[in-house]
């Protein structure tokens, strides 16, 4: 027990000096308090999505003196999401950058609302932190940008391009980092980062991602908040739709095809909204800035976005034409630049034989709820001209799909763009055409990638599928007319004879049609009745189905001798009508005969089928 308490003297006297040996926190510890601002909303559909920049803004410390080389550190970002998917360039190198004294290229795609202050460098200059060696920077003995280490000049590099570290990691190796001591404070800058926010989830409430911050080397800086938030997660594509019905046996919007007009509705309509309000978003700020409602500018406009900080609210990040960074230039491939803009497609499925699918090449979008003209969004491959372009309709049932890009949009209001496609096809019932059922469609952001890791070649923007099941958009049904019976007999020496005639052939140019007939019984007396009837072949345009129950008739329709009751007869074209004869064998006493009863539309409305509805 003794030799115990020796041991936990030793061991108090050991830990007091350490307490006393060890430096406290003071002000003038070079500090850097971790941040995001305000963490910016990102797509829940999303593979790379831009989240916040993350900022350090940094006090204390004694600065580097004059030509001697600055301290250099390691600084690692780790996103809280699976896979951080900033694009990739040779060697591993990431479109993520790292920027000290918040570098501003005076003069060059300016926003009108920023100015820039008397500090800051006006050149930023790049180097590939990928080493110790690279990025060696000579102290100034302090001062902050153009009178600092990070102005810009030969040798002073102010932007650090990274490299992907580990699937959600960035790491920037050798960068130089000085104490700003009392000369103010000093801001570190990490932007472009993307993130597969895919796996996060959607719920009523954004859900957050966040950024942790490592910080080694051969100084010590102090990092206070050093997992700041840096996006919240929310649905980006909210859809909803009309639905149409259309007959087989009458054109539909036929003047697209060079027919005759035919049945409507005119337009299909799919509306495509925004989750929150900068869910859409064009490629470059160029388009926002050139371009108008009239005029929208294509995806082909660059401009530099190269103000740090500045919200552009486009696919692409800072944008700069840095000199020592992977390629450079404007243009494909540039640092921070997107492929394209926000892009929507809509997939229709399950399309029937002989179905043209139109849909417009410049959709105007609005604001919710839909006063004013917001932006615009246009079908690819149209170049936003001409009225509509027909969708190549593949496969066997056919799928058509139509991509939009946004190309001017308002990042500061919800807006729904909607998408008013054309239904075209010409009836030709004796082939089945247009082929009846019901279309769907399923909208999704676009383009849809598996790849969900950072990538050289995957494009960004890229998404998943969203959750929304497909729809029902339009249907197509065949062309029927329902006629009741109400009473026929053959007992008692009495006989009913039938007749249905198919009167589609008429001098008024309607379009011929033919089908065959199903003869349904109901027993009046509550005995089996007779099993349903349909006639071996279609009924021609301009004939009739004839029999007697006693007998049998035409088209292969058999007797169904002793029944009395009534029949619904099913006739597949449009315009049919009926005539019933009840006598006594031979019709030597008694007679009598009757229209059949019409159950379509306009009349008891029983089936929604669009029959003639005349002469009764």
């Amino acid at each position: 027990m003794a030799d115990f308490r020796r041991l936990l003297y030793a061991l108090f006297a050991v830990a007091l000096l350490l307490s006393l040996g060890a430096p406290a926190a003071n002000a003038d510890a070079f500090t850097c308090n971790g941040n995001a601002g305000s963490p910016v909303l990102v797509r829940g559909e999303g593979i790379t999505e831009l989240v916040g920049d993350i900022v350090m803004n940094c006090t204390g410390g004694t600065p580097t003196a004059g030509n001697i080389p600055i301290p250099e550190s390691n600084v690692t970002i780790f996103l809280s999401t699976p896979n951080l998917t900033s694009r990739l360039y040779a060697g591993n190198l990431s479109e993520a950058v790292l920027t000290i004294d918040e570098p501003f290229p005076l003069g060059t795609n300016v926003p009108s609302n920023t100015t820039p202050g008397a500090t800051v460098a006006t050149a930023p200059l790049g180097c590939l932190a990928i080493n110790g060696t690279n990025c060696a920077i000579l102290g100034t003995g302090g001062g902050l940008g153009t009178v600092g280490p990070y102005n810009g000049s030969p040798g002073h590099y102010n932007v650090f391009q990274g490299f992907q570290n580990t699937a959600n990691s960035v790491a920037f190796n050798g960068v130089p980092i000085d104490a700003p001591g009392t000369f103010g404070t000093r801001v570190i800058r990490i932007t472009n980062v993307r993130a597969d926010v895919t796996g996060v989830g959607l719920s009523a409430v954004p859900l957050p991602v966040t950024a942790t911050i490592t910080v080694n080397g051969s100084q010590q800086i102090i990092i206070n908040n050093p997992s700041p938030t840096v996006a919240n997660v929310v649905q980006g594509l909210i859809v909803s739709n009309t639905k149409v019905k259309y007959v087989q046996c009458l054109n539909i919007n036929g003047d697209l095809l060079s027919a005759d007009v035919g049945q409507g509705p005119r337009t299909v309509t799919v509306n495509v909204t925004e989750g929150f309000a900068a869910s859409f978003k064009e490629r470059n700020y160029a388009q926002h800035t050139g371009g108008t409602i009239a005029v929208p500018l294509p995806p082909s406009t660059l401009g530099y976005q190269n103000v740090l900080g500045f919200p552009y609210n486009t696919e692409s990040g800072y944008v700069s034409a840095t000199p020592g960074l992977s390629n450079p230039g404007l243009g494909n491939g540039a640092i921070g630049l997107a492929d394209q803009g926000t892009q929507f497609q809509a997939a229709i499925t399950n399309i029937g034989a002989g179905i043209h699918i139109f849909a417009p090449n410049k959709v105007i979008m609005t604001n919710v709820p839909g006063t004013t003209n917001t932006g615009v969004a246009c079908l690819v491959g149209s170049n936003c001209t001409g009225a509509s372009t027909e969708i190549p309709v593949a496969g066997t049932p056919g799928v058509a799909t139509a991509t939009y890009e946004v190309w001017l949009d308002d990042p500061n209001v919800t807006e729904t763009a909607a998408i008013a496609f054309n239904v075209a096809a010409i009836s030709n019932t004796g082939a089945g055409q247009p082929g009846v059922g019901i279309s769907q469609v399923t909208v999704s952001f676009a383009p849809i990638s598996s790849v969900h890791t950072a990538s050289t070649s995957a494009p960004i923007p890229r998404f998943v599928v969203g959750t929304a099941a497909p729809k029902d958009f339009f249907e197509i049904d065949i062309c029927a007319c329902n006629l009741l019976f109400p009473f026929v007999t053959n007992i008692a020496g009495y006989d009913t004879g039938v007749a249905i005639a198919n009167t589609s052939m008429d001098p008024f140019g309607t379009p011929n049609q033919q089908g065959t007939v199903t003869l349904n019984y109901y027993n009046y007396n509550g005995g089996t009745s007779p099993p349903p009837q349909t006639t071996s072949d279609a009924i021609p345009a301009g004939q009739q189905l004839v029999f007697v129950l006693s007998g049998g008739g035409t088209h292969g329709i058999l007797a169904t001798a002793g029944f009395e009751g009534y029949i619904i007869a099913q006739s597949n074209f449009q315009y049919c009508h009926g005539f019933a004869f009840i006598s006594d064998m031979g019709a030597q006493k008694l007679a009598e005969g009757y229209l059949a009863i019409q159950l379509d539309e306009a009349v008891l409305e029983r089936t929604g089928i669009p029959g003639e509805n005349k002469a009764h």
